[in-house]
């Protein structure tokens, strides 16, 4: 019996390693930090075109570029600024990497036809044909 009462104690004298622990919450917080940063990345002074008899997207492809257009003709991913040149370099890269992806372009209501359809020939001039365009469906009524 006093050997049962030894086994006891050094586990409760045992410390406990708290690295694993520590390292699985803050991979969590970096997860949940990454995928909420994503979800908020369209830039809100950017207005949808109205198009009431489209599709509705519910599940974008994992690989869909999304490119925004805004009234200056300004090209954006992520919210960082590309210049047409830049642009141009980023989709070259990602088909050499992926072959084929599909882009949403977020153009902005009062940007020239010209602006969007400069963003449209630099995607078609680098191999890709889909390319999708987002819209309103419907305004919000509060």
């Amino acid at each position: 019996m006093p050997t049962h009462h030894r086994k006891l104690k050094r586990r409760e004298d045992g410390d406990i390693d708290l690295t694993p622990m520590i390292d699985v919450v803050f991979q969590l917080i970096i997860f949940f930090i990454v995928t909420i940063k994503l979800d908020q990345e369209y830039n809100e002074e950017i207005t949808l075109e109205k198009a009431e008899h489209g599709p509705i997207i519910v599940n974008q492809k994992p690989l869909t570029l999304e490119v925004e257009v805004d009234k200056k003709g300004r090209i954006y991913i992520h919210g960082a600024y590309y210049s047409k040149e830049k642009f141009a370099k980023v989709i070259k890269n990602r088909y050499r990497e992926h072959h084929e992806f599909p882009v949403l372009l977020r153009g902005d209501r009062g940007a020239l036809h010209s602006h969007i359809k400069d963003v449209m020939d630099i995607c078609t001039a680098n191999g890709l044909w889909r390319i999708d365009f987002a819209a309103i469906q419907e305004q919000k009524r509060f």
